[in-house]
């Protein structure tokens, strides 16, 4: 059983993504400014605020994404080599 087949990762990461626009984190300084800024009629920094904060709240993802990929990839490349050095050794062994 493959836990982690392809559509497995592709489905939970376009969850992720459809779910994320409606993300909205403030502290509370930045709230009252942004709210103080709506108020006047200006909705761009809002905005701004919130597209920032969910960039800066992706970056780590990112990192472990491509960090856990890096090391799955090695991981395959050492069993594979494991692998013909087992049939390597089995094939010189038993010719003996």
């Amino acid at each position: 059983m493959k836990v982690f087949s392809t559509s497995n990762i592709f489905s939970t990461l376009a969850t992720v993504l459809a779910f994320a626009s409606s993300t909205a984190a403030q502290c509370a300084m930045c709230r009252a400014s942004v709210e103080s800024t709506i108020s006047n009629g200006r909705s761009n920094l809002a905005e701004g605020l919130n597209t920032g904060i969910l960039y800066l709240l992706l970056a780590p993802y990112l990192c472990f994404m491509v960090i856990g990929y890096l090391w799955y990839k090695n991981s395959k490349k050492q069993t594979a080599q494991r692998l013909a050095l087992a049939t390597r050794l089995k094939s010189i062994l038993g010719k003996k």
